[in-house]
């Protein structure tokens, strides 16, 4: 398979995420040319803010190559890591992270802030772009519908 075959992957593992009701991201993690490591976003139906689909690929491919160094591993994602996320990469020391959109607002791989040229004792190196334009639009799409079905929805506030 090709680093274009691994994004398509998490593509689809985004698209199971987006009709499930998750923000649609989906991650693999490839080693000598095979996932190793799937992954999609769970906040919602697994109840946690860990529940990230970097956070989901990474445990996966720790279980089954049976260790957490994954320094011979590719990580392909659909959305620019968050913080928890970039520091979990840098953490498995992941050498390689191919991203299919930026993340404008969250983003810890340059958009906001850049975990991965910070002082830590392992850098990753990031291809920005791979599948973009179907990962903005597996988003964008998500988000219209979701803003179409609380349309009508009364606002929470936070109690004064």
């Amino acid at each position: 398979m090709e680093d274009l075959e691994f994004m398509q992957a998490a593509l689809r593992l985004a698209e199971e995420a987006a009709q499930d009701g998750e923000v649609p991201v989906g991650c693999v993690i490839v080693r000598k040319g095979e996932i190793v490591g799937r992954g999609r976003n769970r906040r919602e139906t697994a109840k946690t803010a860990l529940g990230h689909a970097e956070i989901e690929a990474i445990a996966d491919a720790c279980k089954n190559l049976g260790g957490w160094r994954l320094w011979d591993c590719t990580m392909y994602v659909t959305l620019e890591p968050c913080p928890m996320c970039a520091g979990a990469i840098i953490n498995a020391r992941i050498p390689k992270v191919f991203i299919g959109a930026k993340d404008e607002k969250c983003g810890a791989c340059g958009s906001v802030c850049d975990l991965f040229s910070m002082d830590f004792n392992h850098h990753p190196e990031t291809h920005f772009g791979l599948l973009e334009d179907d990962s903005k639009k597996l988003l964008t799409d998500f988000f219209l519908a979701l803003r179409q079905t609380l349309k009508d929805r009364p606002k929470w506030k936070k109690p004064e």
